[in-house]
């Protein structure tokens, strides 16, 4: 029995560890400090970058502490969806190095709202895409990351608890309507979150994106559909992915790339919302 008694002992170890009032992420949250204490002190450096002509000639250079400045804040909110299949998947993957992908926010199905990254800092949640002239969204956008397959409806906590913090976010940074996107209309090439289920004209009556009316005017006979998607935000070097993302968006009862009389009395309705900002 002597033979069993290190690994009683290394069991009992294991699971005081788990149980540990700092809770499973007491390593990650650690982490999270020690790196923006190192962007605190980045942040604290007063040294000018040495300047050199193209002849290696020294330019003078000083720092001198302008006292009008201020952080600088988000502009957009995406939303995304998981895909993935439990929020505990989610949180994994976004506290270990290997994926190198993060979320501001996660909003788990019962509506519990994890905060990952703060609101200030940038997270790895966007990647390659482009909205009207805003190629790095990662640098002026929070992500929003909701528990969801991508094959299922979004819960009513979920969407109680979204709208509750876009309220906040909106308050908070005076995010105009039109900068409440999903990441299929940052990134039409490649996502298709939050999907055709996502519930975005709840999301336009309290304010977060816009919607079509319910009535609707044909387009003019001169109306550039393409012209159209571009200066909504959409990238149209791919067209049919630029199609395919606006009714993933806008009309989401069909995502195929071609564009029907009702879909172009969608887009000249939404258009005109959009070029009003």
């Amino acid at each position: 029995m002597k033979n069993y008694y290190p690994y009683l002992l290394l069991i009992c170890i294991i699971a005081v560890s788990a149980c540990s009032p700092k809770g499973p992420y007491a390593l990650t949250n650690k982490v999270y400090k020690d790196k923006t204490k190192g962007f605190t002190e980045t942040i604290k450096q007063e040294l000018p970058a040495a300047l050199a002509d193209s002849t290696g000639a020294v330019i003078p250079s000083e720092f001198v502490g302008t006292v009008n400045f201020g952080i600088r804040k988000p502009n957009y909110v995406i939303i995304h969806f998981t895909a993935q299949d439990s929020v505990q998947q989610t949180l994994k993957t976004f506290t270990v190095t290997q994926t190198q992908t993060s979320a501001h926010y996660v909003i788990a199905k019962n509506g519990k709202v994890f905060h990952m990254v703060n609101d200030y800092l940038r997270a790895n949640h966007a990647g390659l895409g482009k909205w009207g002239s805003v190629t790095d969204m990662n640098s002026c956008s929070i992500g929003i990351e909701i528990d969801n397959n991508g094959q299922e409806p979004f819960t009513d906590p979920q969407i109680n608890s979204l709208l509750t913090l876009l309220a906040q976010l909106k308050k908070a940074y005076n995010i105009p309507p039109a900068n409440f996107i999903g990441h299929q209309d940052f990134a039409p090439k490649r996502k298709p979150d939050p999907g055709p289920l996502f519930p975005w004209k709840t999301l336009a009556q309290h304010g977060f994106g816009y919607w079509s009316d319910d009535l609707l005017e044909l387009p003019p006979d001169n109306f550039d559909y393409a012209i159209a998607l571009r200066l909504i935000g959409y990238d149209t070097s791919d067209i049919s992915a630029a199609i395919v993302a606006f009714k993933r968006h806008f009309i989401q009862t069909d995502i195929s790339p071609q564009l029907t009389q009702l879909d172009l009395n969608v887009l000249y309705n939404v258009y005109g919302k959009y070029s009003l900002q």
